[in-house]
């Protein structure tokens, strides 16, 4: 007869280390190991470990348990366990989280809060953009975007003489292929 072998959660977890140019929404419900070493853009839940690797680039809203950043991120964060940011990790982007590790030398250009238990269910806030921040997430120039303003070919609103921009909105508009960057 056969038995069954134990096998402990540790190896359960799927490995996937995805090293391409991809895009989408990525949602892992079993717990998996990823690490990303490519471009990525669009958005990432993951239930177990998400690695962002030195060279990798991603555009996206994260979501996950524990999460290394080690290369860039545009993007908010949300984290139900441990965020570590390595030295080399560069952030743009709100961060959510329990627990944060900054190393010497990392970036982080947004805000921080620090979720409590009750918390961790949660969504994150809407996030409200302006114009330099806008064109960091998009990486244009000001210019453009102050053109796009102008031609009013982007979502955008005045809140206290300044344009605004919602970045869910942005990222929708962003995902109909309305943005050809140059």
């Amino acid at each position: 007869m056969f038995k069954k072998s134990k096998r402990s959660k540790k190896e359960n977890v799927k490995t996937l280390d995805m090293d391409a140019s991809m895009q989408g929404k990525l949602v892992f419900r079993d717990p998996v190991d990823l690490k990303i070493s490519g471009k990525f853009e669009g958005s990432l839940d993951v239930k177990g470990n998400l690695t962002i690797g030195e060279g990798a680039v991603v555009n996206a809203e994260i979501t996950g348990e524990n999460i290394r950043v080690s290369g860039k991120v545009v993007g908010n964060i949300t984290v139900t366990s441990k965020l570590t940011l390595s030295s080399g990790a560069r952030v743009i982007g709100d961060i959510n989280t329990s627990s944060l590790v900054v190393e010497e030398g990392a970036f982080l250009q947004g805000n921080c809060h620090m979720i409590t238990q009750g918390e961790k269910s949660a969504k994150p806030k809407k996030q409200i953009l302006n114009c330099r921040q806008l064109a960091e997430y998009l990486e244009v120039e000001l210019k453009t975007v102050d053109e796009w303003i102008e031609n009013r070919k982007i979502p955008a609103f005045k809140e206290n003489n300044e344009w605004k921009f919602d970045k869910s909105k942005i990222d929708a508009w962003v995902a109909t292929e309305k943005v050809r960057k140059v």
